[in-house]
């Protein structure tokens, strides 16, 4: 019998071995079937550092609690107990061994029954957090909707055995030496050595072979089944979040908001002055995706935290985050043999399934263009993922594709891009009226026409909304007002202020926000040429980030702060005073291009506290916060499937029962604003509700 067990332990140690080499090797040959992107190997250093203290520290996981570290543990016995598993060898052959030196050694005994317990605890409380979801959120509520349930259960399953293997060996290794009494290097297997300790030694013997053959062969099926299925992110993801979080675009290890990546083809980014010939435009097809984008692809791990936080999907949109990613991942793996196949004789080899797979279009075939557009990039799937994957960039690239090179695209951004390129505002207004909101004030407002004076300390940049869209102009001049009160000299342009080009990018016109960029560049320079420090306060979270952001990637270096920022700034060096508590219960919605994109979540809130109001959080806020549903160009396109994200949203916040909504976005005060006045048609919100700017709460309790 224990001859017998050798033979089907080794044999499946080496068929477990042998696939396994083979499928690492198909991993990587597929991984680099993308572009050349060098971004992803600077500072080697500090990625050394990102990588220890998101693995180590569990740092994206940690964020869900009790799922996060449960986890942790199931994380640590995953590499803690791989000596046991050399033990298992050895007890094949003599059911006494143990590793030489560190085998007896009661610390390290000790450290090995905890784990074990611990990861048996951790995996308990991950299949009990499944099947609760499974219960109580059925259909799409659930972040597993659209996940292979089989291979969860088979990992789960898989990391139980083992755990029990362990534990059971344990107990029989201190039955077969006689231990009698309770001691440290049986600490916490005691109730099981006390449970075989009434068996013969023989029996003792036998059992611990069959146990660690048990364990061997568990061990190896696991290796067997995920090299036979090279898409099965739950396992693989094991492997390959280490290299997906050491090569994550930043590497200090924020998270990949913010700035879009610059536009490459083939490693080199283009210069779109003169682009070449060859130069491949956005992703059309798997092969045009970079190396790290299907190494992303491939380290999902289905967990659907992205999904759960999605706007899109949580108004019964068809975009999924987890979903896409599986797809093109799918994709990638199907078409690798025709992508990889060096010559015609090869590709006649391959199945007809095969071909057909590499015939299919990315987007259309794979994607869908309902999916590609309903995407708001408010970043809350990057912001949830554990393993760093970079879902905005992806569909960004997509969309570039497809309005650069295709130019295929949903029929309301044409006429937003002729109004940027001609009009240089989204809306299409005259230049002539961007000054419109300075007669409405009582005081002098300095429009710059050359170089900033030295008296003048910051350029306002007003932006589009708020200088045209009526809403978004009393934000404007309740922070042009606050600023004048606190006696902080600032400039506007006026007409020579231009759209940054934020839609044209998060849309894909990469052209046009190119030219759009190019024109406030130089400008920009003109203004600030006598400068060495160039100070700009914005109220749009959009130009925050485009002009603080990506224009540092066009060489434009500005001191971008924004509006909430400065007023907090000067409410604590006593410039601005409140006097006036204005006493009203408010909640306040945190803008995706503010918070997630940059990571300004206080500065709003302490503006608010300090001009008198009591904060009641949304139950989605913060770093959670759910969009409005106007970012990525998604402000200048109907909404046709599925529930509105503005009033979804406007319908969380009605719970806290509030008296005013602040925002701090003008986009956001556009789309909750009409969300407030739609509920209140239905009759329910209530007519004296409030959609109001920070700077304008602020404004109120100054008195």
């Amino acid at each position: 019998m224990s001859a017998l067990l050798i033979v089907i332990s080794l044999a499946a140690t080496v068929v477990g071995l042998a696939l396994f080499a083979k499928a690492v090797r198909s991993i990587l040959a597929i991984v680099r079937i993308g572009q050349a992107d060098p971004t992803r190997s600077d500072h080697r250093g500090a990625r050394v550092k990102t990588l220890v203290r998101e693995v180590l520290g569990h740092t994206r996981m940690r964020k869900w609690s009790i799922g996060g570290i449960a986890h942790w543990f199931v994380f640590v016995g995953f590499g803690s107990l791989a000596l046991t598993l050399v033990t298992a060898y050895g007890q094949l052959f003599a059911p006494e061994f143990a590793i030489p030196l560190l085998g007896h050694f009661a610390p390290y005994e000790f450290f090995v029954e905890l784990i074990s317990w611990l990861t048996g605890l951790g995996i308990v409380t991950l299949i009990g957090i499944r099947q609760a979801t499974r219960i109580f959120r059925p259909g799409r509520t659930s972040r597993f909707y659209g996940s292979s349930s089989w291979q969860a259960y088979y990992v789960e399953a898989t990391i139980l055995a083992i755990v029990l293997c362990v534990i059971a060996l344990r107990g029989l290794e201190g039955a077969l030496a006689g231990e009698t009494s309770w001691n440290w290097h049986y600490a916490l297997s005691w109730p099981a050595v006390l449970a075989f300790s009434g068996l013969s030694t023989g029996t003792l013997e036998s059992l611990i072979v069959l146990v660690a053959a048990i364990k061997i062969v568990v061990s190896m099926a696991w290796f067997i089944t995920i090299s036979i299925n090279l898409t099965m992110g739950v396992a693989w993801h094991r492997f390959l979040a280490f290299f997906n979080i050491f090569f994550k675009r930043n590497a200090d290890g924020a998270i990949s908001l913010g700035a879009l990546p610059v536009m490459l083809s083939d490693g080199k980014p283009i210069n779109f002055e003169d682009p070449g010939d060859d130069d491949i435009f956005g992703v059309g097809a798997i092969e045009n995706m970079s190396w790290k984008g299907i190494l992303d692809l491939s380290t999902c791990t289905e967990c659907g935290r992205c999904q759960s936080q999605c706007p899109a999907w949580n108004t019964e949109k068809p975009l999924s985050p987890k979903l896409l990613i599986t797809a093109m991942r799918d994709h990638a793996f199907a078409k690798a043999p025709y992508l990889l196949a060096l010559s015609d004789d090869q590709k006649a080899a391959l199945t007809d399934e095969q071909r057909a797979e590499a015939e299919k279009s990315l987007i259309g075939d794979i994607i869908t263009p309902e999916v590609l557009w309903s995407c708001t990039t408010c970043g809350a799937c990057v912001n949830q993922c554990p393993v760093d994957i970079e879902h905005v960039d992806h569909i960004v690239n997509m969309r570039r594709h497809q309005v650069l090179v295709e130019s295929d695209f949903p029929t309301e951004l044409g006429g937003t891009f002729r109004n940027l390129e001609s009009k240089g505002n989204p809306w299409g207004m005259n230049s002539s009226q961007r000054n419109d909101w300075i007669t409405e004030l009582d005081f002098e407002v300095t429009v710059l026409d050359g170089p900033i004076a030295p008296e003048v300390e910051y350029l306002f940049w007003v932006g589009c909304a708020g200088a045209y869209e009526d809403r978004a102009k009393k934000t404007t001049k309740a922070v042009a007002e606050l600023l004048h009160r606190a006696g902080v000299t600032f400039g506007v342009l006026g007409e020579g202020e231009t759209c940054t080009g934020d839609p044209a990018r998060r849309a894909g016109n990469e052209f046009l926000y190119q030219m759009l960029a190019a024109q406030n560049i130089e400008m920009l320079g003109e203004v600030f040429k006598e400068r060495e420090t160039k100070k700009v306060v914005v109220t749009c979270p959009h130009c925050f980030t485009t002009l603080g952001r990506d224009y540092e990637q066009l060489g434009m270096k500005l001191e971008v702060v924004h509006h909430t920022q400065l007023l907090n700034k000067l409410v604590r060096d006593k410039k601005l005073i409140p006097v006036a508590p204005v006493q009203q219960q408010i909640t306040y919605h945190d803008p995706c291009y503010l918070g997630r994109h940059n990571q300004v979540y206080t500065p709003p809130r302490e503006l608010l506290e300090a001009s008198g109001a009591t904060i009641v959080e949304m139950p989605r806020n913060s770093e959670r916060s759910f969009c409005c549903g106007a970012g990525g160009a998604r402000m200048w396109m109907e909404e046709k499937i599925g529930a509105k994200i503005n009033v979804t949203r406007v319908e969380e916040a009605l719970t806290t029962a509030p008296s005013v909504i602040a925002v701090a976005c003008p986009f956001c005060r556009v789309m909750v604003s009409d969300g407030v006045d739609s509920k209140k048609q239905e009759g329910a919100a209530p007519e004296s509700l409030e959609v109001l700017d920070v700077a304008q709460m602020l404004l109120k309790s100054l008195g």
